[in-house]
């Protein structure tokens, strides 16, 4: 399954991605507005969108592409590790 994750914070990336690798998911994380962001997600299975930490239109945008994709897309206020984790298991 390929994840995709919008928000979060710097220091937890690569916390991010380890955690979704021991779920077996190929994994995406941008934790800051790219110019490029819609072309940067592309079809992922699963978008991760932690509203806390992501700006208005990284939020529009993630809407957007999960709806062309139709990709499930789980939203959390909580940016946390056990927040991802618990969004994890439901997928399993």
């Amino acid at each position: 399954m390929s994840v995709v994750i919008i928000g979060g914070h710097e220091r937890m990336e690569n916390r991010y991605k380890e955690l979704c690798k021991k779920y077996r998911h190929k994994t995406k994380v941008f934790t800051k507005m790219r110019s490029d962001l819609s072309r940067q997600i592309g079809t992922p299975d699963l978008v991760i969108l932690f509203t806390a930490t992501a700006s208005h239109k990284m939020v529009r945008c993630a809407i957007t592409e999960s709806e062309r994709s139709n990709a499930v897309l789980e939203r959390s206020h909580s940016s946390s590790a056990s927040a991802l984790i618990h969004i994890l298991e439901a997928y399993v």
